[in-house]
């Protein structure tokens, strides 16, 4: 599914450069999930943003389900975003003035999907992940697991070859942690590869392996006994 080799991604400040990747080679097999983890200066949000054509690398190759990535302008890049991708992040994403039923076609509308099909396709999302009763109500009418379940099944809406999720869980209480993780762990059952960005080694031992990085390269990389979610989820 991923393959990268020799990466790496410098940024300009001022009249210095900062080396933030330094060569990182990663391959990530069809349906796995596996967490990134890193303190602060790491370089995980980096390989994140490249990961999910939201930044470019210098030097290296990033090839995605055996298509390489790169010469990459905005339209291409929202393209295969669009093709390949769906995101879930920290802050949720939602837009405040649309239902989770807006929210969640929203890729689809983007993906010229037609009205109808759009809402059949977005229900049953929301559906998927126990919100169809709140297919109506605004962001915020929700509570903090629920817009997150919101901001999955839009991620997924777009049936995307990976998910991408950054801090999933890290604006949820521990009880809706486990909950979300429970959730993105049976969408990985059924066959989805997902990354999940986190900082914190509760979640981390939820996923199947582990990549940690240091200084802008990894450190470490080991397949680990999974953690089921469900069994703190009652």
């Amino acid at each position: 599914m991923i393959k990268i080799n020799d990466l790496h991604k410098s940024y300009k400040m001022g009249n210095s450069s900062l080396h933030v990747l330094k060569g990182i080679n990663l391959d990530i097999e069809d349906g796995e999930l596996v967490a990134i983890m890193g303190s602060s200066g790491s370089g995980k949000s980096t390989l994140l943003n490249i990961l999910g054509m939201l930044d470019v690398l210098d030097e290296g190759t990033y090839e995605l389900d055996r298509v390489l990535i790169e010469d990459l302008d905005e339209t291409k890049a929202a393209k295969y975003r669009n093709k390949f991708l769906g995101f879930i992040f920290q802050s949720f994403n939602l837009i405040n003035y649309k239902t989770a039923l807006e929210n969640v076609s929203l890729p689809l509308y983007y993906q010229g999907v037609g009205r109808k099909e759009r809402q059949e396709k977005a229900l049953r999302y929301l559906a998927s992940v126990g919100l169809a009763d709140w297919a109506t109500h605004l962001p915020s009418e929700l509570s903090g697991g629920q817009k997150q379940r919101v901001a999955i099944a839009r991620a997924m809406a777009s049936e995307p070859k990976l998910l991408l999720a950054d801090e999933p869980t890290g604006a949820l209480d521990t009880k809706t942690s486990y909950e979300v993780m429970d959730l993105i762990q049976k969408i990985n059952q059924e066959g989805k590869t997902i990354l999940v960005v986190t900082h914190e080694e509760d979640i981390a031992q939820m996923c199947k392996r582990i990549v940690r990085l240091k200084d802008g390269v990894i450190v470490e990389d080991t397949k680990v006994d999974q953690v089921l979610a469900a069994q703190y989820v009652q």
